[in-house]
Formats: C-alpha cells, structure tokens, sequence
C-alpha cells in the first residue's frame, strides 16, 4: 500500500462519525412497556460504608432523587451517611440498624423505587433477591454472586418477579473503553477475535491494615481489621480462583455482544502458588504475628481463558497479592488491528501511519469518543473513579425513571460474576474445562445489545 493511499485510510476512518451505528432503543418509556417515566425517583441504600456512600453521594446531586431509606449495621456509617443527606439540605431518612437482616424491614416501605445495594459480597445476592421480591429495581455492586447457584438466583428471582437487577460495573463506563467500543461497533477492528482484560491491582494494603483506617500499615484482618479487610480478605483464605473478575470482563463483554448474539461457552483457569499475602504479613508485623500462620489459598496470579460461541477466545487475569501498578490490563483485538491499554496504543492495518508500529490513542479516543462522554463529560468530572461513578448510578436512576430494563441487566450479572466459582472449580480440578451455563435460556441467540447505543445511557 502507498503512503499516499494509508494516509488517505487513516484521514477517512478518524473523520468518520463517531456514533454507533446501531438505532436508538429507548425513544421513550411508553414506546418500551407503557408505563409513565416518574418525575422522581425515590431511592434506599443496603450498606452506606465507603462505597454506599460514594453512590450516595451521587444520588444527592439529582434534584429528581429522594432518598427515602437507608440501612447498614454500623453506626458509624449511618452517621456519615446522614452528615452527607444534611449537608446537601435533604431531609435525614429513616435508618434500618438492627441485625444482619434489617434490610428485610427497610424493603417492606411502599416509597422505595430501587435499592442501591453496597455490601460484602455474600450478602449482594441475598438482598438483590428479596429487593426484587419485592417489586423494586436492584441496583447491586460488584461482584454480583459467589457461588453459581447464587447466578441462578437472580436470573430467577427477576424472570419470577419482573423486577429488574442492574449490575453496577462501573469500569463498563470508562471513557477509553467506550470508544473502544464504539470503534468495534463501527468495524475498526474488523471482526472481533481476541480479548484479554482482568484485575491487576496491588489490594495488599486494602486486605490489611492497622485495625483503625483504610491504608493504615499493619497486618490485620478479619475481626480486628477496618473497612474490607474486616470480610474481603477471608475470601484470599479460603477461595483460589478469579475473585473479581466483573471490572475488565464487563466492557470485554460489550465488545463481543456476550448475551446478545454471542455468549460466554467453556472456562479454563490456573493459579501460580500463595506467596504475596504471607510475605507482606511478615514485613509488616514480623514473622511471629499470628497471621503469619495463615494459609492463604488464593494464588498470586490467576489466569482464565473463555471461549464464546462466536469463536473468541478471553484471558482474564486476576492479580493482587503482588507489588505492581494498577491495570486492567485491557486488549481489543480483531482482523483489522489491536488496541492495549497499558501503554494506551493502537494498530489498525491500513489505517495506521507506519506498518507494524504502534501510535498512540489519543487521536482516536478524541474522533471516537462515545456520545454518552460528549454529552455529560463536565458533569460527570468531579465524580469518583476518573467519572465512570457518574455514568453508573445514572445509568441505575434513569433505568427506573423511564421504566426500563437496565443497560447492564441481570443476565450480564449472573454470566460475568459466575467466572469466579467456576475458575476455582477449574483450578481445584488441575484446570479441568467448565462449562459456563446459559443465563438467558437461548435467548441470547436473538437478544439485542443495550447498552451504550447512544447518550441515553
């Protein structure tokens, strides 16, 4: 090919429009189900800790939310949560406090819309159920489910009930990725044949600390840790398999329409040995504190390959128990080109200035930036995690205020979070292939995708 002819690909594909090319779904909410759009909608939270708080927070700055509920065993939190509720010049809300299952009490309210649900992770399932039992939409953190039949559980729950579960991955909104998915959608990458993505993220600090704040050095846990490493780290002692894979699976799972028209078919996982967590216990309490006796089962590096029916093939990787960077280490790769996000470079044949070489993104990110950023970038600025928080929570909101299906639904839930026990049932099986269940029943087959068709949401 000329330089002449490349540069002329290369001026036509970042000049073309930057939408997909998909036609809007959600013109209105009658035009979906009949039902009004509320003027309003009123919210209870599940858990107002660090993260709750974060969405509450959020919800505050919506003139058309209320915030009619809230409910956690600490009072601590409960007390922050309503420092918050004040300061934003809202009436405080009734607290449900007493027990691990005073959110039952809360659901039973006729002025909740949906429940915004920020737990540790073997109570997300559980309360998603008995919200959507009770005929509110569930807006749940991630991961949505531990064990498979947890999966099972909420497809069921929503197929019985008609409520509707959002999974609240909030990486699915960010802004690289978008694009990214915009230029698949638009054919850059040809067709689609590889993914890798996973969670790269040193978590040491967060599984331990001093027993008194987040990030204070020390080797607690357990019953003498603070914020997560008061539950989140037994899952590293008891389970070895991809503990968190919803972050880079999500937008992998957009690119390649996994639950519409595509679908996730066999897993295949390994683990290296446990060694971070017990070394770091060590550096930072000594060789004689009691947790130095731990035997941690998770393994440092875990690495899962999925295969979809449409011939893709992902890796996804879990890491962090080890020093190193934050990444997520996402890759898009087709018949045309490749994108990676560590180092944030691109390749597309044809298209790019120079066989064989990278260029960076940033040209693209700017002609392919998805319509939903265009549209709500400086609002979106000053929310948690570079704006994605933002998108997440909007996304949960407008879903109920137009009486719609969420944009990230309960099938995407239960297929995503199920690649956690099933790679510790690969791994504890010497990497044995699993079979990942069919969530939709074969409705994948003729489902369309949802998400991020336009600047709706």
């Amino acid at each position: 090919m000329t330089t002449t002819r490349r540069s002329f690909l290369r001026t036509a594909a970042l000049s073309s429009a930057a939408v997909p090319l998909i036609p809007s779904l959600f013109t209105s909410a009658s035009a979906n189900n009949h039902l009004p759009a509320l003027s309003k909608v009123r919210l209870g939270f599940i858990g107002v800790g660090a993260r709750g708080r974060s969405h509450l927070q959020q919800a505050l700055f919506r003139e058309d939310v209320e915030i009619t509920a809230i409910c956690d065993t600490d009072p601590k939190s409960i007390a922050k949560a309503n420092a918050m509720i004040e300061k934003a010049g809202r009436k405080t809300p009734p607290a449900y406090t007493t027990g691990d299952e005073a959110f039952l009490q809360m659901l039973k309210r006729e002025d909740i819309d949906g429940v915004v649900i920020a737990t540790p992770w073997e109570w997300h399932t559980p309360m998603a159920v008995a919200t959507m039992k009770a005929g509110k939409y569930a807006g749940l953190e991630v991961s949505a489910t531990v064990t498979l039949k947890e999966s099972w559980d909420l497809v069921n729950a929503y197929e019985k009930s008609g409520s509707h579960c959002m999974l609240l991955e909030n990486v699915c909104y960010r802004r690289d990725v978008m694009a990214i998915l915009n230029m698949v959608r638009q054919g850059m990458f040809g067709e689609m044949t590889y993914a890798h993505c996973g969670y790269e993220h040193d978590l040491r600090n967060i599984k331990f600390n001093d027993g008194q704040s987040i990030g204070g050095i020390g080797a607690e846990f357990g019953t003498k840790g603070f914020s997560e490493a008061h539950w989140r780290t037994q899952h590293s002692v008891d389970r070895n398999g991809d503990l968190y894979p919803t972050h880079g699976l999500g937008p992998v799972a957009h690119w390649l329409n996994i639950n519409r028209g595509n679908r996730f078919t066999h897993l295949t996982s390994t683990a290296t040995k446990s060694r971070g967590l017990h070394k770091y216990v060590v550096d930072k309490g000594g060789p004689d504190h009691p947790n130095a006796k731990v035997n941690f089962k998770l393994g440092d590096v875990v690495t899962t390959v999925v295969e979809c029916a449409n011939g893709e093939n992902i890796v996804i990787i879990h890491d962090t128990n080890s020093p190193r960077p934050y990444s997520l280490g996402f890759r898009a790769q087709g018949t045309q080109g490749i994108w990676m996000d560590d180092g944030d470079t691109i390749y597309l044949e044809g298209v790019s200035p120079k066989p064989h070489q990278w260029e960076s993104f940033n040209t693209y990110q700017e002609k392919y930036d998805h319509p939903l950023w265009k549209q709500h970038a400086q609002t979106a600025q000053n929310s948690g995690h570079g704006g994605i928080d933002f998108f997440v929570l909007r996304g949960f909101i407008e879903s109920i205020k137009n009486q719609v299906a969420p944009p990230i639904d309960v099938y995407d839930a239960a297929a995503w979070s199920a690649i956690s026990p099933l790679s510790e049932q690969s791994i504890a099986g010497g990497s044995k292939p699993m079979e990942i269940p069919d969530f939709t029943r074969g409705k994948w087959k003729t489902n369309k995708p949802i998400f991020g068709l336009n600047e709706v949401y």
